[in-house]
């Protein structure tokens, strides 16, 4: 396991559409501010910020923002109801594991640790809102996204917020992690499966890993202190053919001031058992 360090001014603030956010709730802190024992640093990515997303990128996320908030009230999609919260809490929350997502990637991707990374492949598992998945498709239309829920009502709602913000890099799949880990459309099938606020580690290891190419990334953005979820996991995520990469402390706008971005590699294939049958990763973790 690697440590990670970012601290940039390219992480310093980010600007808000003026519809959605004033000043006065512009950051005072880099969105990132990943430590390390050493001091070697990882440089944030500019993108990771909302300021620097383009004029109509930063309409598509206002396009989402509005129709999150509208749906809200009449189905359960977030419990947070202001705008400025949405984007602080969720949007930029989502943005924040690009640089250590991306910086990990490359090194372990012919790039060398430079450049663009262009036609990298997604799966957001639980995507619930879109979160972060609807987010990082905005911020990096290169890439292929694949949303997976299970409950048909966020499914469709998922699938009204791909059309109003015009994405075209995003496929919208309603199933269970379990059921489409085993199917070969999609087993083994991503670079990167990404979670957020799904489950406890051990059990998101099951629902995750079998998506993710042997050499790609699973990461899952946990709360400030995972250690004993991680702890907890080592014995799942080996079983599942992966091994941890890096654990990343993201310096969040969310209530709790930090998240933790887990990064596992996936070394081998999973065996072929994995996941069980829908259910039994929740009630009997490995």
């Amino acid at each position: 396991m690697s440590p990670c360090c970012c601290s940039t001014a390219a992480c310093r603030g980010f600007l808000l559409p003026s519809i959605l956010l004033s000043r006065s709730y512009l950051p005072r802190h880099p969105l990132l501010n990943l430590r390390t024992t050493t001091t070697v640093s990882c440089l944030a990515p500019a993108a990771a910020t909302i300021s620097s997303l383009s004029a109509p990128q930063q309409r598509q996320v206002g396009v989402y923002v509005e129709a999150l908030l509208d749906w809200n009230q009449r189905m359960n999609l977030t419990a947070v109801t202001d705008e400025a919260e949405v984007m602080t809490r969720h949007v930029a929350d989502s943005l924040a594991v690009l640089p250590p997502l991306e910086r990990a990637y490359r090194a372990r991707s012919s790039t060398g640790g430079g450049g663009d990374i262009d036609g990298v492949s997604l799966i957001d598992v639980g995507s619930g809102a879109g979160l972060p998945g609807l987010i990082l498709a905005v911020a990096r239309p290169s890439w292929r996204f694949t949303l997976l829920e299970s409950m048909k009502k966020r499914c469709t709602f998922l699938e009204h917020a791909v059309e109003a913000m015009g994405l075209s890099n995003v496929d919208v799949v309603c199933d269970r992690a379990e059921n489409a880990g085993q199917s070969l459309d999609h087993r083994e099938a991503y670079d990167i499966a990404a979670a957020r606020a799904v489950a406890e580690l051990k059990v998101l290891a099951e629902y995750c890993l079998p998506f993710v190419r042997v050499g790609g990334l699973f990461i899952a953005a946990k709360g400030h202190d995972p250690h004993e979820e991680i702890k907890n996991a080592k014995s799942a995520v080996q079983k599942l053919g992966a091994s941890m990469s890096e654990l990343c402390n993201v310096e969040s706008m969310g209530p709790h001031g930090q998240r933790t971005a887990v990064i596992y590699l996936k070394d081998r294939a999973t065996p072929r058992k994995y996941p069980r049958l829908p259910g039994t990763p929740s009630k009997m973790p490995l």
